[in-house]
């Protein structure tokens, strides 16, 4: 089965979570052959007011502000950074700056009681091994906060342990009797309903239960910043490759050449350990002018690697940098490929989004056999045009 994936960093408008408030609007930065495309962002629109009555009802609270400030929310803003980071390690959050009666929902979840609420975190720790990235943390009302996540999870009972990812926000209602936090609403990139109890929210989860073979080598390191139902944002870390002229994006011409530079055709005859995935990348619209790619080892520095022994073979150094990807299954065939990159493409733009030209086809298996694994599509994007929340 191939895969191909497409990252990038999109921003957001938060709708306010508790009663009737006047708000800001928020914005936020967010196997076998991968296709990745660079491009521009802009931010995103804004979503539908009605799509979050429903949540405005779970608030405790009236948003009204007071003539005098009572909760210090700048001050509760500051203790999530610290504290939500622990939702899922052995120190866990801070029951007591929650309301015993708490309202939680979550597309598929919801706990009444700070009880029931804790008890969901302890089942997903068992199930699923969760990693929380806290992206930002921002005031959206006199009485309400808005965070941006990613929570990655393996699910365990199942053989193959497939991963799940979840990115969104969460709004946060404050008690202003207490100054305790009163409702915890999540609202889900990848559906559009997101009020409990979503059968498209409990969808999104099946569908992440596939089983995706991919060879257990190291891959370059990324953070997914954003999933919707079409495509991942990931922010990826530097990284080397070897490469040489290609001849298209689903072609394995010039394979060799750079294969051959980690089995010891280099100054030293050194052998380099094999990673995935093996990139094509095209920088042109046309996706005509095509190089070949393999990821060097993570802990190698490009002024410490032997030269190549052929002239065509070169080593570069690919900065880090915000990518949409998107995966598919099947062979790449080169028309399977193009139309896959203006799928992805074609979402972006209508999100809100500028591509870069040209794109990247990801391989995670040698690429003369792809029938049976996963690849995707890349775009990066220009960090300059992302616009970041003032914290």
């Amino acid at each position: 089965m191939a895969t191909t994936h497409l990252t990038t960093q999109i921003l957001r408008q938060t709708p306010p979570v508790c009663g009737s408030c006047r708000r800001a609007a928020t914005t936020g930065t967010s196997s076998s052959s991968p296709l990745t495309i660079t491009f521009k962002t802009r931010k995103e629109s804004s979503p539908k007011n009605q799509k979050f009555k429903w949540a405005r009802k779970l608030s405790l609270v009236e948003q009204s502000s007071p003539s005098k400030p009572t909760v210090d929310v700048e001050g509760l803003a500051t203790f999530l950074y610290d504290d939500l980071p622990h939702l899922f390690d052995d120190q866990g959050i801070d029951r007591t700056a929650y309301d015993e009666q708490v309202k939680f929902r979550d597309p598929i979840t919801k706990h009444d009681t700070i009880s029931g609420y804790l008890f969901n975190i302890s089942l997903l720790k068992v199930l699923f091994r969760p990693l929380f990235q806290l992206h930002w943390v921002k005031q959206t009302g006199p009485y309400e906060i808005t965070t941006r996540w990613t929570m990655v999870m393996k699910f365990m009972p199942l053989p193959w342990k497939p991963e799940l990812v979840f990115t969104g926000t969460s709004v946060m209602g404050i008690n202003p009797n207490n100054g305790k936090f009163c409702s915890h609403v999540d609202f889900w990139d990848s559906i559009e309903n997101n009020e409990y109890f979503s059968l498209e929210g409990l969808w999104d989860v099946f569908r992440q239960l596939r089983v995706y073979k991919t060879p257990d080598l190291e891959t370059p390191r990324y953070q997914i910043l954003k999933r919707t139902a079409n495509y991942e944002v990931r922010k990826y870390e530097p990284f080397i490759v070897v490469e040489t002229i290609g001849e298209k994006l689903s072609g394995s011409n010039g394979f060799n050449a750079v294969a051959g530079y980690i089995f010891g055709k280099n100054s030293t005859t050194e052998k380099i350990p094999m990673t995935t995935p093996v990139f094509t990348q095209a920088l042109d619209p046309e996706l005509s002018d095509v190089s070949i790619q393999i990821v060097l080892p993570s802990e190698k520095d490009i002024s410490s690697l032997p030269d190549p022994s052929q002239e065509t073979v070169k080593l570069r150094k690919v900065e880090g940098e915000v990518a949409a990807a998107l995966k598919f299954s099947g062979k790449p065939t080169e028309d399977v490929v193009r139309e896959k990159e203006k799928a992805l493409r074609s979402n972006l733009m209508k999100d809100g989004l500028k591509p870069r030209m040209g794109c990247m086809l990801a391989r995670y298996n040698d690429p003369g056999r792809t029938w049976s694994f996963t690849m995707q599509i890349v775009q990066s994007t220009s960090h300059s045009s992302v616009a970041a929340p003032n914290h």
